[in-house]
């Protein structure tokens, strides 16, 4: 493909690394990141712009990489001619207002767990009272970034829900305004996703499992996201009998980018969870080591609509997260005790291979840690086997030195029992 001009768009700072991975493969990049605590990020890697939409005139395309209303400005810029990568007011709401996301489900004849929205503590913890369940506490709106507010409850009468509901009445209730209880349903967590050019879904699908708990072992609190190990495949069970009930909808609001989903399988159904309506975290970096192409093309294939389906590796891909204070409790810390600016050392010069970008910049030729959080790098391994995978990503780290960094040592792992009930259910074949 022909050199062609990207312009990014971020709130965040997410999508540094798709961003410099295009630079890399020759393309002209822009980057414009709106959060002034991450406007750092990148430095060095890809040309910034403070002002993304006077950028507009020059670009050949524009990528943008979040909901929370980036649809309403990504349907601005496709009435202007331009090709755009993102969402439109609607796909937004399917993951910022989980009410929204359940009752369409519910319109394409998908069945959910039950749930009930509350703007309310005090109506929940009377619901919880005369309704004693397992439960699983899912804020929604801005407040579902904040991982540590999800809570899923333990206890069959639901008294650990009531007593964490009193204390976020007490601590969180300006910053919670809407919430949702829902059925706590045992089996395994599974998400499937897919990229959409406006038209159709873009074969194959991606099957994922994303590893949230702090520590090895899933215990601790929930994050963004501490890994991810992914595969891909032909459309299966569990994308047939939901997203692609969906495709049409998505072709009439010409949704351009990845949707995925994230469920609960048993032997007795699929109950969707929640949707993801833009690139994944770090689902994205994992992605683009099994993507057989360059990513910029990718991209542009999938604006424009020319891309149909793409070739993956076979096997399996890994993406271990290396963090670092204060994460995961960014901007709560004092001062002092997070890892700005920490080198990132890299035991052989041109160690690069699977090293993907998060919270990094360039300071006189270094790399250096950057923004406020502490999400520093992915690490992504391949394989024809999930051991495979998890043992190269895992020799990769062993070149990386970041002081204070911290990972998970068992990404992964979850699939050596959770792959034989997905294939015995049948949720794997093809329907």
């Amino acid at each position: 493909m022909e050199t062609k001009k990207f312009l990014f768009v971020s709130f965040d700072a997410l999508i540094s690394d798709v961003a410099w991975q295009v630079k890399k493969e020759g393309h002209e990049v822009k980057y414009h990141i709106k959060n002034s605590e991450d406007k750092d990020i990148a430095d060095g890697f890809v040309e910034k712009t403070d002002n993304w939409e006077a950028e507009i005139p020059w670009a050949d395309i524009v990528v943008f990489d979040d909901v929370l209303g980036m649809g309403k400005w990504a349907n601005k810029v496709r009435s202007q001619g331009k090709l755009v990568v993102g969402g439109t007011p609607y796909t937004d709401q399917l993951e910022d207002d989980r009410a929204f996301g359940q009752e369409e489900l519910k319109k394409f004849g998908i069945p959910i767990i039950p749930y009930q929205n509350f703007t309310s503590f005090d109506e929940a913890i009377a619901y919880v009272r005369n309704n004693p369940s397992k439960y699983v506490i899912k804020p929604s709106g801005e407040a579902q970034n904040v991982k540590r507010f999800l809570f899923v409850g333990q206890e069959d009468d639901g008294k650990d829900i009531i007593q964490v509901l009193e204390a976020y009445r007490k601590l969180w209730s300006k910053k919670i305004k809407v919430f949702q209880l829902q059925r706590r349903v045992s089996g395994v967590e599974v998400a499937v996703g897919a990229f959409f050019n406006g038209q159709e879904f873009v074969y194959p699908i991606n099957v994922n499992f994303e590893h949230k708990k702090l520590f090895p072992g899933n215990i601790g609190p929930s994050t963004g996201e501490m890994g991810t190990s992914m595969f891909w495949s032909i459309p299966n069970r569990i994308f047939n009998s939901t997203l692609k009930k969906m495709e049409k909808k998505l072709k009439e609001e010409k949704y351009v980018g990845y949707i995925d989903l994230n469920c609960i399988v048993n032997s007795n159904g699929i109950y969707p969870l929640e949707f993801t309506a833009r690139f994944g975290y770090p689902t994205i970096h994992i992605q683009q080591e099994g993507i057989m192409m360059p990513i910029g093309e990718f991209l542009f294939g999938l604006s424009d609509g020319t891309l149909k389906k793409f070739k993956t590796r076979s096997g399996f891909q890994v993406g271990i997260r290396l963090v670092a204070p204060p994460y995961p409790f960014g901007g709560q810390t004092k001062q002092g005790t997070d890892s700005k600016d920490s080198v990132i050392i890299f035991k052989k010069p041109g160690g690069l291979e699977g090293v993907h970008i998060e919270e990094v910049k360039l300071a006189n030729g270094e790399w250096v840690v950057a923004g406020a959080y502490g999400v520093v790098l992915v690490i992504v391994g391949t394989g024809q086997t999930m051991k495979q995978a998890q043992g190269q990503a895992y020799g990769r780290i062993k070149n990386i030195l970041i002081p204070n960094a911290y990972w998970r040592d068992d990404i992964g792992d979850r699939w050596f029992e959770d792959s034989d009930k997905l294939h015995n259910w049948g949720y794997l074949r093809e329907i």
